[in-house]
C-alpha cells in the first residue's frame, strides 16, 4: 500500500493500491467520527462500517465507490481533521477522494456529463455569442430543452444556472481602456474565472470600480483559461494539469511585475493557492500560490496595512441587516471571514451563514446528485430565512444559485454591495 496524494508517484493511478488506502483511512475516520455531520460521505461511510461489526476491510469496492461518489469537495474535514500532514498517519481525506476519482477515470475514463460541465470555455465562448438564444435553452429550470439537457448531458433540469452574458467581462475591460488610476494601494492581476467572464460579467466590473476608487491598479491577463476544477472533479488529472500550466505560465508573468493576483470565485481561489502546487507543481505555481488572494482578502488586507486603508465613505445606499452566505471553498482558504468584515466596514449588520449550498463545484449540478444535494442545502436556507435581513449576499455565483432556488432571494456578490455602498451605479447588462 502505498499513502500518497502526489500524482507523480508511481503508484498514485493504481487502482488496488489506492483501494488498500481507501481501507486504512476509513479505518481511521471510523475510530474518530469527528467529521461525522459534515458531508453524505461520512455517514455512508460510518453506517457501512457499522453494518459490519465495524470491519472495514469487509467492503466491498462499490461501498467504497459509493463514499467517494458522495464527497462533493468542500474541503472542511481538512480543516477539522487532528491527523493532517505532517501527522505521522498522513490523512487527507479530500485528496484521497481525489486520487480514488482519478483512479476511476483512469480505469473507464470520462463521460458526456463530464465534458459538459468542464467545456467552460469552449460553451461560454459559443453560448455568449448567442447569448438570448443560449438563456432561452438553460435559463428555465424545468423547461423541456433543460429536459433535454438532462437526459443528454446529465445536468440538472431543475437546477437555477448562471445565464450568459452577450459581452464578455474581458471585452468590456478592453473596451473601457484597461484601468486608469494610481496604484497607490497596489497592483493586482484579476483572475476573472470562467463564470465572470462569460455569465457574471457584471462582478467583473464593480470589482475593477471599486479597486480604482481605493487606487488599486487592475489589468485582466490575456491568454487565462478556466482553473480546471470541473475536469478535476472528474477525476481528469492530465485535462486538469494543461489548464493549470498554461494559468500559472500566464499569472506568475504578471506577479514578477510587481501585481498580486485577485481571484473573483471562491473554488478557482482554492485552486490556485492550493490545488496548484499540489497537482501541478513547480516553482511558478508556488510562486503564483504566495501572491494570490480572494478580492475581499486582498481589499482587507489593504485597509490593515500602514499608509494605506480603503475609503470609509459611503454615500450610496447601505442595508441596515445583511445575511452573508460563506461559501465551502471560501471557508476551506482558512483565511476568515473577509467578506463579513469588507461589508460590515459600510457599518450594515452581517450574519454569517457557515452552512454548504449543496454545489461545491460542478458536484451538485448533476442530476445523478441533485435531491442528495438539496438535502445538504436545507440547513443554509433555514438559516437565511431565520437571519430574516434586508440582503443576502454571497460569493460563489453558483451557490448564489442554490439560495435562489432554495429560498427564492437572490443573492448579490460583496463586491456589488460594496459597489452599491459607494454610490457607483451597476453598468446594463449587455
Amino acid at each position: 500500500m502505498t499513502n500518497t496524494y502526489d500524482p507523480k508517484h508511481p503508484a498514485y493511478f493504481d487502482e488496488a493500491d489506492v483501494r488498500q488506502d481507501l481501507t486504512r483511512i476509513f479505518d481511521l475516520c471510523h475510530g474518530c467520527r469527528l467529521c461525522w455531520n459534515l458531508c453524505p460521505s461520512f455517514g455512508s461511510l460510518f453506517d457501512m462500517i457499522d453494518a459490519r461489526d465495524g470491519q472495514v476491510d469487509a467492503l466491498a469496492p462499490a461501498e467504497q465507490d459509493r463514499v467517494v461518489a458522495e464527497c462533493y469537495q468542500c474541503k472542511l474535514c481538512y480543516l477539522k481533521c487532528p491527523y493532517v500532514p505532517p501527522h505521522e498517519w498522513n490523512l487527507d481525506f479530500p485528496r484521497l477522494m481525489m486520487r480514488a476519482a482519478v483512479a476511476r477515470h483512469t480505469r473507464d475514463g470520462g463521460n458526456l456529463t463530464d465534458q459538459a460541465l468542464a467545456q467552460t470555455d469552449l460553451i461560454g465562448r459559443v453560448a455568449s455569442a448567442v447569448a438570448p438564444l443560449a438563456n432561452a435553452m438553460t435559463g428555465t429550470p424545468g423547461s423541456l430543452p433543460r429536459q433535454l439537457i438532462e437526459k443528454t448531458a446529465g445536468i440538472a433540469a431543475r437546477r437555477v444556472l448562471p445565464l450568459y452574458s452577450r459581452e464578455r467581462f474581458s471585452s468590456w475591460f478592453e473596451r473601457r481602456g484597461g484601468s486608469a488610476t494610481s496604484a497607490a494601494n497596489g497592483r493586482v492581476a484579476i483572475f476573472q474565472t470562467c463564470m465572470v467572464e462569460y455569465q457574471e460579467p457584471g462582478i467583473g466590473q464593480d470589482a475593477v470600480k471599486v479597486c480604482e476608487r481605493n487606487q488599486i491598479q487592475c489589468e485582466v491577463p490575456h491568454g487565462t483559461v478556466c482553473c480546471g476544477m470541473p475536469w478535476l472533479d472528474a477525476g481528469d488529472m492530465e485535462a486538469f494539469q494543461r489548464h493549470g500550466q498554461k494559468n500559472v505560465s500566464m499569472l506568475s508573468a504578471h506577479v514578477r511585475q510587481g501585481k498580486d493576483v485577485v481571484v473573483l470565485q471562491p473554488t478557482c481561489g482554492y485552486v490556485l493557492k492550493e490545488e496548484y502546487p499540489a497537482y501541478v507543481g513547480g516553482e511558478e505555481a508556488q510562486l503564483v500560490a504566495e501572491h494570490t488572494y480572494d478580492l475581499a482578502e486582498y481589499l482587507m488586507k489593504v485597509h490593515r496595512e500602514e499608509g494605506k486603508g480603503l475609503d470609509l465613505n459611503f454615500p450610496g445606499p447601505v442595508p441596515a441587516t445583511v445575511a452573508w452566505h460563506a461559501p465551502c471553498h471560501l471557508r476551506a482558504q482558512n483565511m476568515g471571514f473577509k467578506s463579513r468584515d469588507l461589508m460590515a466596514l459600510t457599518g450594515a449588520q452581517v450574519t454569517v451563514i457557515d452552512r454548504c449550498a449543496g454545489i461545491d463545484g460542478t458536484w451538485g449540478l448533476r442530476a445523478s446528485n441533485y435531491e442528495l444535494a438539496r438535502k445538504v442545502a436545507q440547513p443554509m436556507k433555514d438559516e437565511i430565512e431565520r437571519a430574516n435581513a434586508e440582503v443576502v449576499v454571497g460569493d460563489c455565483h453558483l451557490a448564489n444559485g442554490a439560495i435562489v432556488e432554495e429560498t427564492g432571494r437572490r443573492p448579490v456578490h460583496p463586491i456589488q454591495f460594496m459597489a452599491r455602498a459607494y454610490g457607483i451605479p451597476e453598468e446594463p447588462r449587455k
